[in-house]
Parts: C-alpha cells; sequence; structure tokens
C-alpha cells in the first residue's frame, strides 16, 4: 500500500509519527505509526504534515518524498543512520543523498529527524508514495 504523506504527522512534542485519522472538535484524531494507538490531538499543538516540509537546498527547495526517494535510492534496504549518529556521519549522509543541500540553513538537528522519519516510515508504513499529481488526476475522473 503506498503512503500519503499529506495525511502522516510530525507533532512537536510528540515522538514517532501518527496517521492523521479525522477531524475532532477540538483538534484532531491520529493514529501512532508505532503501536496504532489512536488519540486526540488539540488545537494548540503544533501539526504538520510531511508532505508540507521542505529541505533547503543550493538552488531550490526539495520536498520531503523526493528527499526520502534519494535516500532510498543511496540506502537501498538498508536503515538510514541513527539520529544518535555521529553528525559527521549524518553530513557525509546527506552528502550523497542531497548533494546540494544548504549547509547554512539545514542542521544536523533537522538531519536527525529526517533519518528517524525515514525509519519510521520503512518500519511501519511504506516508502512507495503516493504521487501528488495521480492522486490530482485520480480525483478529477
Amino acid at each position: 500500500m503506498k503512503t500519503d504523506l499529506s495525511r502522516i504527522l510530525a507533532i512537536s512534542g510528540q515522538s514517532g509519527l501518527y496517521l492523521y485519522i479525522s477531524q475532532a472538535r477540538n483538534g484532531a484524531v491520529v493514529e501512532a505509526l508505532s503501536d496504532k494507538k489512536r488519540s486526540s490531538v488539540g488545537m494548540t499543538s503544533k501539526i504538520t504534515s510531511l508532505a508540507d516540509i521542505s529541505i533547503y537546498t543550493d538552488n531550490e527547495e526539495v520536498k520531503l518524498q523526493q528527499v526520502f526517494l534519494n535516500m532510498k535510492d543511496v540506502l537501498g534496504d538498508a536503515d538510514a543512520p541513527s539520529s544518535k549518529s555521529d553528525p559527521e556521519v549524518l553530513k557525509a549522509f546527506f552528502e550523497k543523498a542531497l548533494p546540494t543541500y544548504d549547509r547554512d540553513r539545514f542542521y544536523v538537528s533537522h538531519m536527525k529527524k529526517v533519518v528517524d522519519w525515514y525509519n519510521n516510515l520503512k518500519k511501519y508504513a511504506s516508502l512507495d508514495f503516493v504521487n501528488p499529481e495521480e492522486e490530482t488526476e485520480e480525483a478529477a475522473e
């Protein structure tokens, strides 16, 4: 089954990734990808869809989905380096996966989040993504 990054959420203050289930009166109902437990998240929480995240490069911003695909090309079936890896290991990895990343605006703390998200998606969902263009075409039919 393909993963729709627009429904996968990162919630500030919460570890892991969440699947958007539905709107609630005062927020959203989400399901943790790791243990499938559902919970309600209030409107005061900062909720970000992975589809809305981009990484700065020297000449443009690259959508997170494309970064994940680049990582998959570099890694094959292996896991990404751990977020607890040495910062130099993470930088060397992103040199291969996204050679033009902006060294002034894409920090090691961001790299740690991206590799954690990648490993979570690989383990609990799929790295086969729904293409936003395909989704729009299907809706039009």
